[in-house]
Order: structure tokens, then C-alpha cells, then sequence
């Protein structure tokens, strides 16, 4: 057999870097440096129309000033872009829509932003290529959606263009390999350029320009939670999550969701938990934020690590004083890194538990509403059942010998099942129900017109629901009749609970497939805020011994 090769040029993406890199030079000051009011200029000289571009947008550290100088640009030099970025968070990240700039966008996780996308899609502004999760989004940079510019954030630059990207790191490692190492641009704005970094986060040879912003780039507390504004009833459905699930598996390792109702676990650990004699049993490594509401747990000696995605806002000084117990490097500030969290989030974790907006009966639950592009970030990550998993432990096996097709699905072998949580209120705000016969998803899909309906957590994934009646433990149940009838129980007085049948109720709580807290042995009375290890702001300041230093709008004293 005779074979024909290819005649062709193999390096017309590194010819094509350099040619941009020859527009942009009569721009750079010194090494890799330039000027704030030469951004416009910088970015117009080396983006061209159609490029996938990432503007380094997080769940908190966003790169708003390179945002800001995008939409600036002239429509009709820079156009047709597709935007690949996991987040999308500050107006600036749609405005390049609405001016013609970027026409395509690919994401995990929008926000604030989540009507107006819906908005964009419907008038036609904007062209929508998935919703992923950030791992899914992560693994398409290195494959079919790398950026051909990336505009990323830092804390610091030395004049080699070395970058600290410090107590956030966040996105910013698997941005720049996937852009550099496939011959693309990295521009970075800094905070401040200095002649020696605490430390070398990304080598200057993956940087090509270095930009000192006129303010500090803009992060968000997005996971501080005022413990002065959690429930009784949340104080309940904590209490039940730790004796119903925690306790009865033993969850070693977990990620807790953004919310008040995991905030209200994390301060029930050191009394109620503690009461139940569940310290060195449970809650030992996380995957989290440095929530502020995990400090009295840390300070009474019920955690053992936490790898972080990102940082939160006033927690520098607690972090770097508690290095056994998060990933500080040799200068003495924490590491994070969302794709690596998010990894361990996927594979290694026992359990996920976490907020939603809206349940149907069959366990298919979705934080999407009928006009909202909002995206799940990591949550169909550490809320799925890895079927990659090849490593056991104690509440894997539990859930999986629990799990009543296991025989069926599995035959012989022994598999373990990861416990995939979600708390949530029979009604939430202004009378919405939690519990619904078809999700807003479905309305979303076609409003959107996106080929699948965005569901945060499928229903096969779901093992155990939390509401204010009780725990529904779905493994134990042998077929979708039994299961959609537990979901029924304990969804209250909503449309879904209405139609449950009192009997099928009853035998299910014989079965233990339903446990109420009076079945859970939890004294009602005792269900109060008074259970809180800490009952406001305040006291997590004094229990870290004053290192913990709040944003301003948390404090009220």
C-alpha cells in the first residue's frame, strides 16, 4: 500500500503568535510590561475576529479591568469572538455581546448574568455552545475549545513577567497551559509589579504581557455566610443531615454546597455533632472554600484538610495560621486550584451535599429557572456517581451495598455508591416551591433553545433528600414507583407532596426508606439557632482568635 503524506506547514500557530507579537511590540514598555491606557491598543493588536478568547472570569477573582478594556475595542477590527470562560459574572462579560464583539460562548456558570444571556439567546446576540461543568469545560481547553488569547488575573508580576497568583489562584493554571502550550497569547493584569515575588506561581515564560491595573482586581465573598441569618428550620435539616447521613455512614471526606443550610452543618459540628460523639468519625477532609463558618469545627478538632477552589475574602491570615489544615506553600499563603479541586471533588470525595432550587419526582433536581441561564459550575461534577472510582472506603461501600439494583445492574461484583445530597425547602422565598411536577428546566430548554433540558444533578445520581419533613433515602428504593413516592413524602404541602399516598408514606417509613426526624430520634425542641456554635459574625472572629478579618458589609458591630 502506497501512502500520500501531507504537504503542508506544521507551525503556522506559533508564525501566527508571532506575527501578533510584532503588532503588539512598539506597545510593550519594558520585558513584558505595559501600560494600563495602552491595554485597548494591546488587546486590538493581537485578537483577531473569530479567535476563542478567555477573559479570566471565577466564582470570585475576575479579571475586570482586561473585561473592561475588551468592550472597548473597535467592533469592526475585533469580531465574531468566541468567549470560553467558565464564569460568567460582571456585566462587561456580556456587554462584548451586545457591541458585535463576541458572537459565541461557551461556559460552566453564569450568575448574575443569567437572564440577560437568556435574553441575548432569544434576540439572536448571542450563540450558545454548551453549558459544561467546570472539569468538562477544563478538559475542552486542552482539546477543541482552546483560547487562542487568554486574559487572566494575578495578584503580582516581577518585571520577568512571573506571576503570584496567591490565595486565589482559581482558574488561572489550567487557563495559561492550555493557551500557551498551543502557541497562544497570555496577558495578565497584576495588582502590582515587584521586583521579587513571595513565590512563582506561573513562570514568566507562559506570560506574554504583564499590565499593573488601576485598582485591584475585584473578588467576590461568595461563600461567607452571616450565621446570624440561618434558620430554626435550617437548624433542623442540619441536624438531621448529620445523625440521618453523616453519622449513619460515617462521610469522612465531602464537599459542602454555597448556602446558609451547609453553613448551619459546619456550626453544628462542635455541639450537636460533638453530642453524638461523631468527632474523628466524620467531616475530616473537605474540598471547600475556606468558609468562615468552618472555623469553630477546625478550632474544636473535627478537621483534618481542606483543599480550596478559591479564596474568600478575609480569611488570608486564619488560612496561613492554620497550615496543617490547609495547602500553604513555603511563603506562607494558601494555594488553590479549582481544577484540582474540582478532581477531588469528581473521584475522591464520599459525599456531595448542596443547596437546589427546584426537585420533580423522579430526583431530577436543577438550580435553572424558565428565563435564567444560570449553569451549575462543579456542582454535576461532585454530584454524580463517578463510575472512574476505583478506590474504597466505608460510606462508599455502605451507600452501594444499600442501593437495591445493585444485583441487577452489577451481578457479583461489589461496588461502592457515592452519596449525592441535596437540602431542600418544601417552599423557599415568596411562597416558590422546592418541589415541583416538571422543572423549569424544560421551559428553559426551549426558551433557550438548547438541545438538553440543564439539569444540575440527575435523578440516578441523587441518593438522599433533606427537607424540613424528613430524610427520602432513594438507593434503598427497588423501582421509580417507589422512589417517586418517597420524593412525595416528604415534599410537604406542594403540588409533588399533595399526591403522595399517607399509606405508601407509612410502609416506607417501616422500610426506613423515609425517616422523619421523630424517626431520626431528634427532639424537635431543640431544633433552634441555639444549637449554633456560632450565632453570628462575631463569634467566628472570636474563635479564631481575631485572624479571621470580615468584609466591611459583614460587619454590624
Amino acid at each position: 500500500m502506497e501512502f500520500k503524506k501531507v504537504t503542508r506547514e506544521w507551525d503556522t500557530l506559533k508564525k501566527d503568535a508571532m506575527e501578533r507579537a510584532k503588532n503588539a511590540a512598539p506597545l510593550v514598555k519594558e520585558g513584558k510590561i505595559v501600560d494600563a491606557k495602552d491595554t485597548v491598543a494591546l488587546l486590538e493588536a493581537v485578537i483577531k475576529p473569530y479567535d476563542k478568547v478567555n477573559i479570566e472570569g471565577n466564582n470570585q477573582k475576575q479579571a475586570d479591568f482586561l473585561a473592561k478594556c475588551l468592550c472597548q475595542v473597535d467592533p469592526a477590527k475585533i469580531h465574531d469572538l468566541h468567549m470560553v470562560q467558565s464564569v460568567l459574572t460582571l456585566p462587561e462579560h456580556l456587554d462584548v455581546f451586545e457591541k458585535g464583539i463576541a458572537k459565541k460562548l461557551d461556559m460552566s456558570f453564569s450568575g448574575p448574568q443569567a437572564g440577560r444571556i437568556a435574553q441575548f439567546l432569544q434576540e439572536g446576540k448571542l450563540e450558545l455552545g454548551a453549558i459544561h461543568t467546570y472539569l468538562e469545560l477544563y478538559g475542552r481547553y486542552f482539546l477543541d475549545l482552546t483560547p487562542r488569547v487568554a486574559l487572566v488575573a494575578a495578584t503580582m508580576a516581577d518585571r520577568e513577567g512571573n506571576l503570584f497568583t496567591g490565595f486565589s489562584t482559581e482558574d488561572t493554571p489550567a487557563i495559561v497551559e492550555a493557551t500557551k502550550f498551543r502557541q497562544g497569547i497570555v496577558i495578565a493584569q497584576v495588582n502590582q509589579i515587584v521586583d521579587k515575588l513571595p513565590r512563582v506561581d506561573i513562570p514568566a515564560d507562559w506570560v506574554d504581557y504583564v499590565i499593573q491595573s488601576p485598582k485591584p482586581f475585584y473578588i467576590e465573598p461568595l461563600f461567607t455566610r452571616d450565621p446570624a441569618l440561618i434558620t430554626d428550620a435550617q437548624v433542623l435539616k442540619g441536624m438531621m443531615a448529620i445523625k440521618g447521613i453523616y453519622g449513619e455512614y460515617e462521610v469522612a471526606s465531602l464537599n459542602h454546597g454555597i448556602g446558609f443550610d451547609t453553613a448551619a452543618i459546619e456550626l453544628l459540628l462542635p455541639t450537636y455533632g460533638e453530642e453524638l460523639g461523631l468527632k474523628g468519625k466524620i467531616c475530616k477532609n473537605f474540598i471547600l472554600n475556606p468558609h468562615p463558618t468552618l472555623i469553630p469545627a477546625i478550632e474544636t478538632g473535627w478537621v483534618e484538610s481542606v483543599h480550596c477552589f478559591g479564596g474568600e475574602l478575609g480569611m488570608e491570615d486564619y488560612v496561613a495560621a492554620r497550615s496543617d489544615i490547609f495547602f500553604v506553600g513555603p511563603d506562607g499563603s494558601m494555594r488553590s486550584n479549582r481544577a484540582f479541586s474540582q478532581t477531588a471533588g469528581h473521584y475522591a470525595i464520599d459525599m456531595f451535599i448542596g443547596g437546589t432550587l427546584q426537585i420533580d419526582p423522579y430526583g431530577n433536581s436543577s438550580t435553572a429557572t424558565a428565563n435564567r441561564v444560570a449553569g451549575f459550575g462543579g456542582a454535576p461534577n461532585m454530584g454524580c456517581d463517578p463510575k472512574g472510582r476505583r478506590h474504597s472506603s466505608g460510606a462508599w461501600l455502605k451507600c452501594g451495598e444499600e442501593y437495591a439494583l445493585n444485583k441487577e445492574l452489577w451481578g457479583p461484583v461489589r461496588r461502592g455508591k457515592r452519596l449525592v445530597v441535596q437540602l431542600a425547602e418544601t417552599f423557599r422565598e415568596k411562597l416558590a416551591p422546592g418541589f415541583v411536577e416538571e422543572l423549569d428546566a424544560f421551559k428553559l430548554a426551549k426558551n433557550a433553545n438548547l438541545s438538553i433540558e440543564p439539569v444540575m444533578i440527575y435523578g440516578d445520581d441523587l441518593t438522599h433528600i433533606i427537607t424540613e419533613e424528613g430524610i427520602a433515602y432513594l438507593p434503598k428504593c427497588r423501582n421509580m414507583e417507589e422512589r417517586t413516592a418517597a420524593i412525595r413524602g416528604i415534599a410537604g404541602f406542594t403540588e409533588v407532596g399533595m399526591k403522595a399516598d399517607p399509606k405508601e408514606t407509612k410502609r416506607l417509613r417501616e422500610l426506613g426508606i423515609i425517616k422523619t426526624p421523630q424517626d431520626l430520634g431528634i427532639d424537635m425542641s431543640r431544633a433552634n439557632r441555639s444549637m449554633l456554635a456560632a450565632k453570628n459574625v462575631h463569634d467566628l472572629v472570636e474563635w479564631s482568635g481575631g485572624l479571621y478579618n470580615p468584609p466591611a458589609k459583614f460587619r454590624n458591630w
